[in-house]
């Protein structure tokens, strides 16, 4: 598992537990972090092969992780269980986000200096091997998959409009969608 889902050790045996139950019920495991704070949080952020997922996704995948792991009872701590999308500036984790989010701009960190830098911005210009490939002010540049430390894409304008359009194409986005909102009047109205 890539050190870019999973970053420390228990993360790592956290997603070894979670990752089987999420992709048994047809999702795939985008990030896993145990978060410390008053109270620990671990958040799961997962979604469909083809992207996109649904509140009562969530709520399903939080339902079969937690009796894992009540199971398995990894954390000596108590903790909150958080399952949700990515999101649209999600973090990118995978060989196949970097394919997938080619020509939107993305903020990478690597784990390592690369010509005296950790930290790059620019537009993704997709994958070639192990190595993805940046297009910056100075030119096209190539990192290769393992140096990264993180990545996210940036929101902009153009990633909100897509992402809409993509949800409207898929259906989910559409007027029935919506729940009806009651006015103070009494009556009823659709957004």
């Amino acid at each position: 598992m890539s050190n870019m889902i999973a970053k420390t050790a228990i993360d790592s045996r956290l997603a070894e537990i979670v990752n089987p139950i999420i992709e048994d019920m047809g999702f795939e495991l985008v990030r896993l972090r145990l978060m410390g704070g008053k109270t620990n949080t671990l958040q799961i952020m997962a979604e469909r092969p083809e992207g996109g997922i649904e509140v009562d996704d969530c709520a399903q995948i939080s339902n079969a992780v937690s009796a894992a792991l009540d199971v398995e009872d990894p954390l000596n701590d108590s903790y909150v269980l958080e399952v949700g999308s990515p999101g649209i500036d999600r973090p990118l984790t995978r060989l196949k986000d970097f394919e997938n989010f080619e020509g939107y701009d993305v903020k990478i960190e690597t784990s390592e200096l690369i010509d005296g830098q950790k930290r790059f911005r620019g537009i993704l210009a997709g994958v070639e091997g192990e190595e993805v490939l940046l297009n910056l002010e100075a030119g096209t540049v190539g990192l290769q998959f393992e140096w990264l430390a993180d990545a996210k894409l940036i929101l902009t304008d153009e990633l909100i409009k897509e992402m809409l359009k993509q949800r409207k194409d898929a259906g989910t986005l559409s007027e029935g969608n919506f729940d009806e909102i009651e006015t103070e009047s009494g009556s009823e109205e659709t957004d």
